[in-house]
């Protein structure tokens, strides 16, 4: 309907070259940002996987507000309960109270697909406080190994 994939993320990275690869910190396998998600089938699809994702913690690197609803597109740098490292990106709607609180080097909950591995994760509001500790109590402990 509106042309190639292609031209799409050349569009956005000329709108918006904040979002692109580059300033992102993440590599040409990462598929972008889409400009609308709730348009975007692709987006929708990715989302609802997400959320049954598997949980990592990310450390809050940055973010950028995409638009006033506030999405922000949040740059975390994940470490995961197998031990893989990696810079996520989060596309996340969130309360003006949320987006205040957002401080880099924050530690989030996230969850991701570990079959999948293209950048995206999503903040894993429903994680069990329980869990979220043991799994940091393990990332750490591999650390002092």
């Amino acid at each position: 309907m509106f042309g190639s994939k292609k031209k799409l993320d050349d569009l956005m990275a000329q709108l918006r070259p904040d979002l692109s690869r580059e300033s992102l910190g993440v590599g040409p396998d990462f598929p972008g940002i889409a400009p609308n998600p709730l348009l975007s089938r692709d987006a929708r699809k990715r989302t609802a996987e997400l959320r049954t994702g598997v949980l990592a913690l990310g450390v809050l690197v940055d973010w950028r507000e995409v638009n006033s609803n506030p999405r922000v597109v949040l740059m975390l740098d994940v470490d995961t309960a197998d031990g893989a490292s990696f810079r996520g990106i989060a596309d996340e709607d969130l309360t003006i109270t949320e987006l205040t609180r957002l401080a880099p080097g924050q530690t989030l909950p996230v969850r991701y697909r570990p079959a999948v591995m293209d950048h995206y994760v999503a903040l894993a509001r429903d994680a069990d406080p329980a869990q979220v500790q043991r799994l940091s109590d393990r990332i750490a402990g591999r650390g002092r190994n």
